[in-house]
């Protein structure tokens, strides 16, 4: 195949790719391996040609960020499992008042990281607990936590923390999730 031919395949996988965020890595089993120097030449000219952009080191985008929803830019950033829970999903449910300054993820690293205008914060949370899909729902192809799995896990990781609203909480629902997840 000539060089051209090659350039072109690689153009065309990346733009058929179902995916939108990509780590270096991604593209490099994307493109079918190679030298490390030829995919890093690549990247650096689809950047400057605008057709990957840039969004920290390692990280790439294939859409403007203005056209991707922050939160799946943070679970994309941290390349592994994760959910939105604790403080983000307590002050959509109301059961918080204080303004919310981070979008809260649960993944297998702790971590405070900055996208944008977006602000993360990533509680690590052990394995055990972590892939146990109880009270983890899908919306809009993003992992979150069901108000009472936010609960759970906040208390988790904070026995004492103080809910703005707790009569909108079940609390028999969130104990039952307690125990189902090994919290308890």
């Amino acid at each position: 195949m000539s060089k051209q031919a090659l350039k072109q395949n690689k153009l065309n996988l990346l733009l058929k790719s179902p995916e939108n965020l990509f780590h270096t890595q991604d593209l490099f089993l994307l493109w079918g391996g190679g030298q490390k120097n030829t995919l890093y030449t690549t990247i650096k000219r689809y950047v400057q040609r605008g057709v990957l952009i840039r969004i920290k080191k390692g990280f790439y985008a294939k859409w403007n960020l203005s056209q991707l929803n922050p939160v799946a830019l943070g679970m994309g950033f941290l390349h592994s499992f994760s959910y939105l829970s604790t403080e983000t999903i307590l002050a959509q449910n109301g059961v918080i008042s204080q303004p919310i300054l981070h979008i809260t993820l649960i993944s297998d690293k702790s971590k405070k990281f900055k996208i944008k205008e977006a602000s993360f914060i990533c509680r690590q949370l052990s394995d055990q607990f972590l892939f146990n899909k109880t009270g983890i729902i899908e919306k809009d192809g993003i992992n979150c936590a069901t108000m009472e799995r936010a609960v759970a896990d906040m208390l988790y990781f904070s026995s004492n923390y103080h809910f703005d609203a707790p009569n909108l909480i079940n609390w028999e629902k969130v104990k039952e999730m307690q125990k189902q997840i090994g919290y308890a």
